[in-house]
C-alpha cells in the first residue's frame, strides 16, 4: 500500500508548478486593483468610498472562497477543488475587464475574490500531501514567496498598461491578464495527479473499511470544532490572525507614508516595492529551511524576531523625511529588514496541514488560514481609528499596532505541537 501512495519525481514537480503559478497569479488577481483605483473611479465613474467596498468585497469573498473550496478539497478531492477555483478567479478576472459599472464591478470582484481565497487551501494541502515530508518547509516557502512574484507581476502589469493604454482600456487590459488561470487549468487537469491519500480514504469510506470512530465521523466542516481539533484550529487562527495585523499594520499604509508623509515620490516607491517584494521572497526561502532542519516554531521564533527588530527600526528611520534618493534613506533598509522577517507565513501551511487528518485537512487549513485573515484586515480600519481617537499623534506612530500583533502570534506559536517530518496516513487520530 505505502507504494500505491507514493509519487513519481514528474508529478511531484507538475504539483509544485501548478501551486507556484497558481498562488502567484492568485495575488497578482488580489493585488492588481490597488494600482487601478484612479483610472477606474474615472471610467466608471465611481467614488473612493465605492472603490474601497470593491476592495473589502473581495476580501471578504476570499475568506469565503478559502472556508468553502477547502472543504470541497475534502469531499470532492483536493485537485478537483483546484480546477473549480482556478475556473471562478479566471472567469471573475475576465469579467471584471468587461464591467460596465459599480454593481457590476463588484459582482464580478467578488466571484474573484471566490476564486483567490479557495486557491490557497486546495493548491498548499495537495502539495504538502505530495511533497517530500522532510522539504515540506521549502516547498511550502517557495510557493508563499510567490505572492513576492505576484506583486511585481501587479506593478508591471499596471504601470505598462497605463503606458501604452488609454486609461479606460488600461485597467481592463491589466485585469483581464488576471483570467490567464485558464490556461493553467488545462495544465493542472491534464498534468496534475490528485492526491493518493484523500482517495485511499474515500475508497476505505465507501467500502466500510475504515475504524467505526472514523465511518462516524460528519462533514469536515463540523468535526474540525471538535476535540483536539478545535483547539489546533482556535490557536493556529490567533497566530495567522496575529502575523497578518502586523503585515496588513505595515504594508497597506507604507505607500501614504512614503508619499504622504515623508514626501517620496512614486519612482521610489516602485523601486522600494520591488526590492521588498524580493527581499521577502528570500526570507520566506530561507525560513523553509530553518523550518524543515529546526522545526516550524523555531522557523517562526526566527521570523517573528526579525520582524520584530524590522517593526522598531521603521518607527525610527521614519522620522527622517525622504533625502531625495532611496537607497540612503534609513527607511528603506528598516522596510528591508521586516520584509526580510515575513518568513512565517510560508510555514502556516506545512503545519496547520501536519495537524489534522486527511480527511479534514484541507478544510482545518484552509480554515484556519482564512478567519485569520479575516481578523488580520481589521488593521486597515484599527490604525486610522488608533488616530483619530488621538490615542497617537501620527501614522507611523499607529502602524506600530504591527507590533502587538507579531507579538500575539509569537506567544500562541509555543501553543502548537511542533510537527516537522510528520509522514501521513490514510488513517490517523485526531490527536496529532
Amino acid at each position: 500500500m505505502a507504494g500505491e501512495l507514493t509519487y513519481t519525481p514528474r508529478e511531484r514537480k507538475m504539483v509544485a508548478w501548478s501551486a507556484i503559478l497558481g498562488y502567484a497569479f492568485d495575488f497578482y488577481n488580489l493585488i492588481v486593483i490597488a494600482f487601478l483605483m484612479i483610472p477606474i473611479q474615472k471610467s466608471l465613474n465611481v467614488s473612493q468610498s465605492q472603490t474601497g467596498l470593491i476592495v473589502a468585497g473581495t476580501l471578504a469573498a476570499s475568506v469565503l472562497g478559502g472556508i468553502l473550496f477547502g472543504w470541497l478539497g475534502d469531499k470532492i478531492g483536493r485537485k478537483n477543488a483546484l480546477l473549480w477555483t482556478l475556473l471562478l478567479l479566471a472567469l471573475g478576472s475576465l469579467a471584471s475587464a468587461l464591467a460596465w459599472d459599480f454593481n457590476s464591478l463588484l459582482i464580478f470582484r467578488i466571484i474573484t475574490g471566490i476564486g483567490v481565497g479557495g486557491e490557497w487551501g486546495a493548491g498548499m494541502v495537495l502539495l504538502n500531501e505530495v511533497w517530500d515530508n522532510r522539504r515540506r518547509g521549502v516547498g511550502s516557502a517557495i510557493v508563499q514567496a510567490m505572492s513576492s512574484a505576484g506583486t511585481a507581476m501587479a506593478s508591471i502589469a499596471a504601470t505598462v498598461a497605463l503606458t501604452y493604454f488609454d486609461a479606460d482600456t488600461a485597467w481592463r487590459v491589466a485585469l483581464g491578464v488576471g483570467g490567464l488561470p485558464l490556461l493553467l487549468m488545462l495544465f493542472v487537469r491534464s498534468k496534475m495527479p490528485e492526491s493518493r491519500l484523500w482517495q485511499e480514504f474515500k475508497r476505505r469510506e465507501s467500502a466500510g473499511e475504515l475504524p467505526p470512530e472514523k465511518l462516524a465521523q460528519t462533514t469536515p466542516i463540523v468535526e474540525i470544532f471538535k476535540g483536539a481539533s478545535l483547539r489546533y484550529l482556535v490557536v493556529g487562527v490567533i497566530i495567522a490572525g496575529g502575523y497578518i495585523i502586523a503585515y496588513q499594520s505595515i504594508s497597506i499604509f507604507m505607500p501614504t507614508l512614503i508619499l504622504r508623509d515623508l514626501g517620496g515620490n512614486l519612482g521610489a516607491l516602485r523601486a522600494i516595492t520591488l526590492w521588498f517584494a524580493a527581499v521577502s521572497a528570500v526570507g520566506m526561502i530561507g525560513g523553509g529551511y530553518i523550518s524543515d532542519a529546526f522545526g516550524r516554531r523555531v522557523s517562526i521564533i526566527v521570523a517573528t524576531l526579525i520582524g520584530l527588530a524590522g517593526l522598531i527600526a521603521i518607527h525610527s528611520t521614519s522620522a527622517t523625511r525622504f533625502p531625495g534618493d532611496y537607497m540612503s534613506w534609513g527607511l528603506f533598509w528598516a522596510y528591508l529588514l521586516w520584509g526580510f522577517g515575513q518568513a512565517s507565513i510560508g510555514q502556516f501551511g506545512p503545519w496547520f496541514a501536519e495537524l489534522y487528518p486527511v480527511e479534514m485537512r484541507a478544510t482545518a487549513t484552509s480554515t484556519i488560514f482564512n478567519i485569520g485573515r479575516l481578523i488580520g484586515s481589521m488593521a486597515p480600519y484599527i490604525v486610522p481609528a488608533i488616530i483619530a481617537a488621538g490615542l497617537v499623534g501620527s501614522l507611523r506612530d499607529a502602524m506600530m499596532l504591527g507590533i502587538v500583533g507579531a507579538a500575539i502570534s509569537l506567544v500562541f506559536t509555543f501553543l502548537l505541537p511542533e510537527t516537522v517530518g510528520r509522514t501521513f496516513a490514510v488513517v490517523e487520530k485526531k490527536e496529532r
